[in-house]
């Protein structure tokens, strides 16, 4: 590690602490609390380190915080960037205690992503303990909602600026430089109700659906044997919910199905619709009174950056520095809330620490890539941001 001295300490106490506050989102849990109790464990621990903290409500129970280290001017603006929710709890014997075993801190949100929230903090501590002031400032933003629908990171791309943004997901370690975005479609098929004896006025929207989906298999296969991204993979769809029918001696007279179609860097809402709407023109034109109405419903960006980017530069010479090597690049086959900061035109990347269980029934981080992640954030501060004063 580099000459900056990370308070190991305050990250275990804090980071535990955050463990043991329940923030599971409550669009996903019914009942759950949401993020507003770690928001305001966060927001006093920021005024601790002497920040003046901006606390966004949202919705009830939902919540963004955000705070500056203010530099001293003439250098470009970064932002660390964390989300306060998690997922549920199920299956977890001890989802909220913090138990360390081994140099492993388990719980819920525990590496996803507690401990990188407790990197940033940690990081500003470090920064402040050496004496050393940025030209830049040092924008740190906790946001809501990132395991949903991101209502949080809506709300901070239109509230704040950064010239660069490190994402503190997950990666092990590893510098996330693309990944995949996705597309909510609905097709829906119409029909005629009749008794089911009454087969010359039925028209079985059910069985026109089907005819729908034997094509959209065929897509979907297709889709996986193109080329794929070099680190995002190949495009993909799937069948995620179905409904038809009223009763089981009547005819359907209407049919929907919602398909997610997962997006590579390079493709667009209009390519992924035509191919679909391809498929129910041909069956338009070939079943009779086949009748069906395609929608996109919501849509998810994908997300790339230049290995040739600014902050991309600065993150690599800090590894350097705090870790003796280059950082490897990857691609994520999920979607993150990095895509919504490179919409509005912020330079985003993503690395976080090493852990394994993410969304399962056992969730680990590793402390020592805690205290690595907070040591390369206060490298790449320094490099990114500008030092104002010789370090001492």
């Amino acid at each position: 590690m580099s000459d900056i001295k990370i308070d190991k300490s305050y990250i275990n106490q804090h980071l535990a602490a955050m463990v043991k506050i329940d923030s599971r989102n409550p669009s996903l849990v019914t009942d759950a609390p949401g993020e507003l109790e770690l928001g305001k464990y966060i927001k006093t621990c920021l005024e601790d380190l002497g920040l003046e903290v901006e606390f966004h409500d949202l919705e009830t129970t939902r919540v963004n915080v955000v705070a500056r280290l203010k530099g001293s001017g003439g250098g470009k603006t970064l932002m660390l960037n964390g989300h306060l929710d998690t997922v549920g709890t199920q299956g977890m014997a001890e989802p909220f205690s913090a138990r360390v075993t081994e140099g492993r801190l388990y719980g819920r949100g525990s590496q996803d992503m507690k401990a990188s929230l407790a990197a940033m903090l940690a990081s500003v501590k470090a920064l402040q303990d050496a004496a050393i002031k940025l030209k830049g400032d040092l924008l740190l933003s906790f946001v809501a909602d990132e395991e949903a629908l991101s209502i949080g990171m809506e709300h901070l791309a239109k509230t704040y600026r950064a010239d660069a943004a490190i994402i503190t997901e997950p990666t092990d370690m590893r510098l996330c430089t693309a990944h995949r975005g996705f597309i909510w479609f609905e097709v829906e098929t119409f029909g005629r109700a009749a008794h089911g004896s009454r087969y010359q006025e039925g028209i079985d929207a059910n069985m026109h659906m089907a005819l729908f989906l034997a094509e959209l298999y065929k897509l979907g296969q297709n889709l996986l044997d193109r080329s794929p991204h070099p680190l995002a993979g190949p495009p993909s769809l799937h069948v995620s919910l179905m409904q038809g029918g009223t009763e089981k001696s009547t005819y359907a007279a209407h049919a929907k199905v919602l398909i997610e179609r997962r997006t590579i860097p390079g493709e667009t809402l209009l390519q992924a619709q035509a191919e679909l709407q391809a498929i129910v023109d041909h069956l338009a034109s070939s079943i009779p009174n086949f009748k069906a109405t395609l929608t996109a419903s919501f849509e998810r960006f994908p997300f790339e950056i230049s290995e040739d980017a600014s902050i991309i530069k600065s993150l690599q010479r800090a590894a350097q520095k705090s870790l003796g090597q280059r950082l490897e690049s990857m691609g994520a086959t999920f979607w993150t809330d990095a895509a919504l900061l490179d919409e509005v035109g912020i330079e985003t990347v993503l690395i976080g620490p090493l852990g394994q269980g993410l969304h399962s029934a056992e969730e680990w981080v590793d402390l020592v890539s805690v205290y690595e992640l907070t040591d390369l954030l206060c490298e790449t501060a320094l490099d990114f941001c500008g030092v104002a004063d010789d370090l001492p």
